[in-house]
């Protein structure tokens, strides 16, 4: 993991990869534009001439602030051209929101005149249809971080994620709970699969991958499989860590793992062979029951309850 720190001039640059005893850092949450700074800018010197620095600016001016020497961005942290490391981060995203200090949500679409900051009503109707709402990567830096503090794009703090917990709440169907940090695994697999149905990602595939932090696991990235495969590989890692190592959501694991893709016409034959006939004939096997003949003949009544696979 890759930091982002002040040199003597004021000028940002990178930190070596830490494998270990990373220091407290912040975070930025946002969503990519036209511009963004990226890794290879950073090396070569050229991204203080891109719109998208001013991002970063902020995210180390606030840092400063909090007391925090470092900070991470995600645009300019990752060397992406690096098939291996893009694997790792995305891998690692959840846990790396959740360990920052602070997580900082720069919602660019969000504007407060400064007179007028305190009163909702200025900034809470752009606030509820901000894109950082709609997109999939954001789901997991809005779980993730124990805070996270929104702002505007004139860098105002509007609140943070406990302070405006009802609205986003009201917003995004996300549980309280959830959004508290609660333990993920209490969520059963079709809810936490129902906080991305809103949401859309550049790629197809990142709809699945950006779900990896809150099912708990790790896969590798095949861009270029589809979004379909995406998550049935997904799925099919669930079941695989749920048999291990069960959770309080096993019985909808067990759910999942029991579905079968099956061919209708197989099923129809497979009742017939073991029924021993055509379906039109199968309600002999009841007539020449023993039990239904007791209780066709008997004087009593009385229930009689007939088992078997659904016709």
């Amino acid at each position: 993991m890759r930091l982002l720190e002040r040199d003597d001039t004021g000028g940002i640059r990178l930190t070596e990869d830490l494998i270990d005893k990373i220091p407290p850092y912040a975070i930025l949450s946002h969503t990519w534009g036209n511009e963004e700074v990226l890794f290879s800018d950073l090396m070569n010197g050229t991204g203080k001439n891109k719109a998208g620095y001013a991002k970063i600016q902020f995210c180390g001016d606030q840092a400063s602030r909090d007391g925090l020497k470092f900070f991470w961005v995600d645009t300019c942290c990752i060397d992406k051209s690096s098939s291996a490391e893009l694997q790792e981060a995305i891998n690692s995203m959840f846990r790396w929101y959740r360990n920052a200090a602070k997580c900082y949500a720069y919602l660019v679409d969000v504007s407060t005149p400064v007179l007028g900051i305190d009163d909702n009503s200025v900034w809470e109707a752009t606030f509820r249809a901000s894109r950082w709402f709609t997109r999939g990567w954001t789901l997991q830096e809005l779980i993730a971080p124990g805070s996270v503090e929104f702002f505007s794009k004139e860098e105002l703090r509007l609140g943070d994620k406990r302070s405006l917990e009802q609205v986003i709440h009201n917003m995004t169907g996300i549980p309280f709970e959830a959004l508290r940090c609660g333990r993920l695994s209490d969520f059963s697999v079709h809810n936490r699969m129902a906080w991305i149905e809103k949401r859309n990602t550049t790629r197809e595939e990142d709809r699945a991958y950006s779900l990896f932090g809150i099912f708990d696991v790790q896969l590798p990235l095949l861009y270029g499989e589809g979004e379909d495969k995406a998550f049935r590989r997904l799925r099919e890692e669930i079941i695989k860590v749920s048999r291990s190592e069960p959770t309080l959501d096993e019985a909808d694991t067990r759910c999942l793992a029991d579905l079968r893709v099956t061919d209708p016409r197989h099923d129809k034959g497979r009742i017939e062979t073991a029924k021993g006939g055509l379906l039109k004939d199968a309600y002999r096997w009841v007539l020449s029951n023993v039990e239904f003949q007791q209780w066709r003949d008997g004087e009593e009544s009385r229930l009689l309850w007939i088992k078997g696979d659904p016709v």
